[in-house]
């Protein structure tokens, strides 16, 4: 059975985002992923999307959600590491992965951090296998 896996940020625009495209890309056999965020936010941001283009994951596609699009009780939550104050959300495992925000710098600070990601997704989907 697949495992409901929510990442959360405080505005769904960038890092969360890229989870998720990370996610649906490389572990649709093991989860359902889903992100989120705790204040509206109008795009994701195209450095993002230009990021995980150039890695080959399409998340132009993808929008900024509220908690409230995601699962009401979850296997995995994810926050990002922004200073998140969830409201209490339903799940098995909580864990932060406090990586730093890209957003305001150049292109290379999004790969970098699309590339943390990755691991951090790839490793996720690794112990979701062994669980």
């Amino acid at each position: 059975m697949k495992k409901k896996v929510a990442f959360v940020c405080t505005h769904n625009s960038c890092r969360s985002q890229m989870a998720e495209g990370y996610a649906r890309a490389l572990g649709a056999d093991v989860m359902d992923a889903y992100s989120a965020g705790t204040e509206n936010y109008p795009e994701v941001k195209p450095l993002a999307v230009e990021a995980m283009a150039l890695d080959g994951v399409d998340i132009s596609g993808q929008h900024p959600k509220l908690l409230d699009a995601i699962p009401g009780e979850l296997d995995y939550l994810i926050t990002m590491g922004c200073g998140v104050a969830c409201p209490f959300v339903p799940c098995k495992h909580r864990e932060d992965w406090g990586l730093d925000d890209p957003s305001g710098g150049p292109i290379e600070d999004f790969a970098a951090t699309r590339d943390l990601i990755k691991a951090r997704v790839i490793d996720l989907i690794d112990r979701i296998k062994n669980d």
